[in-house]
């Protein structure tokens, strides 16, 4: 059932995505914010009090109402496993500003794609070159369809194979998502009203390290077997630990670092170098209503990480890319197919 759910999931999400501000994301912000409002006293105990809250809550909730449906109907809890999937996996969520970007530069409207760039991640992108532009969206790109799409499938497909349903899916995105969003709230203007205390940003990123460890690898490594193998295993070897200061919460996980480390060796292409700036501009303040379907890559500080070996980022590496992605989303599907056949058979 698992794999049903998933292609139906994404078929839905590609014909009719969630729209921005949805109520259904806002109830999640409103979640996170409870839990960080009502429980967050800024020692470490209670980061981890409200951590747990903010991210089992949602969770637990959907699992038991997997079971209730299940126990009226394996068909009301197979569309429940769907809905849950539309809300939380998909492309569409971030693929827009990929598509707007390379159109962009495919029209050669370089100021255009600053813009859109800027826009998405809040930052100054006002002096990227061409080739810095395209590293740059690459980089988000693949760090949002593991978020979105890959670690979602992960969590999801293992403890619905366990009975536990949809679940995992939400555990896998509500975690991520308060990793970055107590971030933000700490550095907006409400932040000395309802900013998260470093105890509990602290406690959101060491469990996102841990909740990702196996997933980020697990990408990493379908990337590898979908694009060049021994160059992508090579570089998650060798060159990891060279985006140690651009990765969230690096001194917890080096997950992001293995993903883009894989992903360059895959498609052959430089990675890393030198850091975006924040964005000081008015225009390009934080907007809390895309907290929850960002792309959920922190924006990079001051500073820059040695680049991997590559070629030099070209607009035809994010056709690659999306190559590259879908490939892996097939073999991903592959997979749940032949899992989901064996328990018929079984």
């Amino acid at each position: 059932m698992s794999f049903f759910a998933v292609l139906f999931a994404l078929l839905i999400e590609q014909a009719r995505p969630l729209a921005r501000g949805n109520w259904v994301h806002a109830s999640f912000r409103a979640w996170a914010r409870w839990a960080n409002r009502s429980l967050d006293a800024g020692k470490p105990s209670h980061g981890w009090i409200a951590w747990t809250v903010a991210v089992l809550g949602p969770a637990l909730a959907t699992l038991l109402i997997h079971w209730l449906l299940w126990s009226v109907s394996p068909l009301l809890a197979f569309v429940w496993s769907v809905a849950m999937l539309y809300v939380t996996l998909g492309f569409r969520q971030f693929s827009h500003y990929f598509t707007d970007i390379r159109d962009a530069l495919d029209e050669g409207d370089e100021t255009a794609a600053r813009e859109l760039l800027a826009q998405w991640r809040q930052v100054d992108a006002s002096e990227l070159p061409r080739s810095e532009i395209v590293r740059h969206v690459i980089e988000y790109s693949v760090l949002a369809a593991h978020r979105h799409v890959f670690g979602v499938l992960g969590w999801f497909s293992v403890l619905a194979a366990l009975g536990l349903g949809p679940a995992g899916a939400v555990f896998y995105r509500m975690a991520e998502f308060v990793s970055r969003y107590w971030v933000y709230k700490s550095k907006s203007a409400a932040a000395a009203t309802e900013g998260a205390s470093p105890a509990l940003q602290q406690a959101a990123a060491r469990a996102w390290g841990v909740i990702d460890f196996v997933p980020a690898r697990v990408t990493s490594l379908g990337f590898a077997v979908v694009g060049s193998f021994e160059d992508a295993i090579d570089a998650w070897r060798h060159y990891t630990q060279r985006f140690a200061d651009t990765a969230p919460a690096a001194a917890q996980n080096r997950n992001d670092g293995i993903i883009l480390a894989a992903t360059s060796g895959a498609v052959n292409v430089r990675l890393g170098g030198g850091a975006l700036r924040p964005a000081s501009r008015p225009q390009f303040a934080p907007d809390a209503s895309q907290g929850f379907s960002a792309g959920g890559v922190e924006v990079e500080e001051p500073g820059a990480s040695e680049a991997t070996p590559g070629r030099e980022p070209e607009v035809a590496h994010l056709r690659s890319i999306v190559g590259l992605v879908w490939r892996s989303v097939v073999l991903w599907m592959v997979l749940l197919a032949l899992l989901t056949l064996a328990r018929l058979l079984g």
